[in-house]
């Protein structure tokens, strides 16, 4: 458990070694678009080395030969002007639509791994930062999928193949090229260290950015309550200032590198002259072929160039590639049975066996035994922090309990472990209603059918009804994002009503009645009631635990007692009556 607390929380260092070649696999759902990608890249790049060459071959026949360029190779030159055109086009095409393709596909796996391993992961990381792991992070690696994978394949073969060309030809020019050849490639894993620390430098500035923008957009009723907003105005600005500061120097060394290139590519440039001339006076060197040869030399030269930037930049995104990254690879939490065993019809209680578990620090629960018959209505007692709502997310199976099994058991006592049964029939047997409400921007209808999209416009009316929703507005009417028109005590009772909508056989509540007056709450439970349903009541107010059939106390990891109200509120040494001390009536 403290190892996934832990990865989530150094995602912003240093990147992990290996974060760009952790994208490639994304590609392989895309092979044939991929083949076809590399395949316009290398016709783009090799049909401009061919247009220079030959263009350059033809003026030189043309000046030292007083010879005019035949049909064909007007034609040639005719024909490789149209294809350099048609694939400068269709590589563009191809690779932003592969990248696209990928960073659809990648975002839903970002999406699905944050999902496997919440809350943990999700505990702890603000939902600014989590946006900008699943939108900013993603869209930050479409260079890499669009300007760099079949570039750097495509400039590789192509001068792979100038290269052999040169050496048959004149090997001196080969000699005044490859030096600087390699020097263009070895320059961004030279530098790929610097690259690293200021593009997660950036990265983590943009996230930090994004994370105060929505928490002042989510507060800004408090902000503007208390006049703190002057003062989070001041922290966004700051947050901006850094993230400038974090692209320009980004934007500065970039300009530098590119300074150092263009260098190279004079020198490179000086170095054909020479080899062309010191080959031409020793007669290695026809005249007329000397400019093809050094247009061939210098124009083999340009996709290795535009290569070392292309991957200098993308050595820039192994932050977002290592955020990303762990968010797709984050462990799940509750991983799904290998043979899914199938729950039997009917009630169904719940058993805790020897339960424990911590957070990566001392035990918070340390060895829980708790059984619920089935039907039964059981209070969860505790002060806060004893770890009742740790229960209510193991029961959930957000988490899985370190030691100890938490189990399903039907009226027949049949027991099966939550762990053996699939996660859909899992989510329709129980359902948690916590402490926060989240509602979706939609109408009222779509927030309670979240939960059970099929169920029938009479059930719907007939859930809100009894849950008093049909008082806070018409089913169609539009809730706000995140329930943010909604008062506490509506939003608890469209959460209930929602649970509800579902039907399930375990109904757990984690303090959802809080925002609740005594009649309201009064009038839910009666709307909770239903024959052969196990529900499980976190609660601090007497009156929801009085109505309990059973009572249960926590205390330091364990169950310190367990009864109904009479049996343990007339025990003069209850731990009951010490928890009731703090609790409203």
């Amino acid at each position: 458990m403290s190892n996934v607390i832990d990865t989530a929380t150094t995602q912003a260092g240093v990147p992990e070694r290996g974060s760009l070649r952790g994208l490639l696999p994304a590609l392989a759902g895309h092979r044939a678009m991929t083949v076809r990608t590399c395949a316009a890249a290398l016709l783009e790049q090799g049909s401009l080395v061919a247009l220079v060459t030959l263009a350059a071959h033809t003026v030189g026949t043309a000046v030292i030969e007083a010879e005019a360029p035949s049909f064909g190779t007007v034609t040639a030159l005719a024909v490789l002007v149209f294809v350099r055109t048609l694939m400068t086009w269709r590589e563009m095409d191809l690779s932003h639509d592969l990248a696209y393709r990928v960073l659809a596909a990648l975002r839903v796996r970002v999406f699905d791994g944050l999902a496997r391993s919440a809350p943990a992961r999700v505990a702890g990381r603000r939902s600014g930062d989590l946006a900008a792991t699943a939108m900013a992070d993603v869209e930050a690696l479409e260079f890499f999928y669009a300007h760099t994978t079949a570039q750097l394949l495509a400039a590789g073969t192509v001068f792979t193949g100038g290269a052999t060309v040169l050496a048959m030809l004149e090997p001196w020019l080969l000699a005044a090229v490859l030096p600087v050849a390699v020097l263009l490639t070895a320059a961004p894993f030279a530098e790929a260290r610097g690259r690293t620390m200021r593009g997660s430098r950036t990265r983590s500035a943009a996230a930090k950015l994004s994370a105060d923008t929505v928490e002042i957009v989510d507060g800004l009723r408090e902000l503007l309550a208390f006049g703190a907003l002057a003062g989070r105005r001041r922290r966004l600005a700051e947050r901006g200032r850094q993230v400038g500061d974090a692209q320009r120097a980004e934007a500065t060394w970039e300009a530098a590198a590119a300074a150092v290139r263009d260098l190279l590519i004079v020198v490179a440039v000086l170095g054909v002259v020479a080899a062309a001339a010191q080959s031409m006076t020793s007669g290695r060197l026809h005249g007329a072929w000397a400019p093809a040869a050094m247009a061939l030399a210098l124009a083999v030269l340009g996709p290795v160039a535009e290569a070392a930037r292309s991957l200098s930049q993308a050595v820039s995104l192994r932050a977002a590639a290592s955020r990303v990254g762990a968010a797709v690879k984050a462990p799940a939490l509750a991983p799904p049975p290998a043979a899914p065993r199938p729950l039997p019809p009917g009630p169904l209680g719940v058993r805790l066996h020897q339960v424990r578990f911590d957070y990566g620090g001392g035990p918070v629960l340390d060895g829980v035994e708790l059984t619920v018959r089935a039907g039964q209505t059981l209070a969860l007692v505790g002060a806060s922090g004893a770890g009742k709502s740790t229960c209510a997310h193991l029961l959930a199976r957000f988490w899985d309990p370190s030691d100890g099994e938490i189990q399903l058991v039907s009226a027949d006592g049949d027991a099966i472990d939550m762990r053996e049964v699939g996660e859909a029939e899992l989510r329709r047997a129980v359902a948690l209603v916590g402490q926060e409400t989240p509602l979706f921007h939609g109408t009222l209808a779509e927030n309670l059918r979240l939960a059970a999209p099929e169920a029938d416009d009479d059930l719907l009316a007939e859930t809100a009804r009894r849950c008093g929703v049909d008082r806070i507005a018409p089913l169609s009417a539009l809730v706000g994002e995140r329930g943010s028109t909604l008062s506490g005590g509506q939003r608890a009772r469209i959460a209930l009503a929602r649970a509800l909508l579902a039907q399930p056989r375990v109904l757990v509540l984690d303090e959802s009645t809080a925002h609740l007056d005594n009649a309201s709450d009064a009038q839910l439970a009666t709307a909770l009631h239903q024959e052969g349903r196990t529900t499980i009541v976190i609660a601090h107010r007497r009156a929801t635990i009085r109505r309990a059939d059973r009572i249960a106390v926590l205390e330091a990891g364990r169950i310190a007692e367990e009864g109904t109200w009479e049996e343990l509120i007339g025990r003069p040494d209850s731990s009951l009556k010490r928890s009731l001390a703090d609790i409203a009536p």
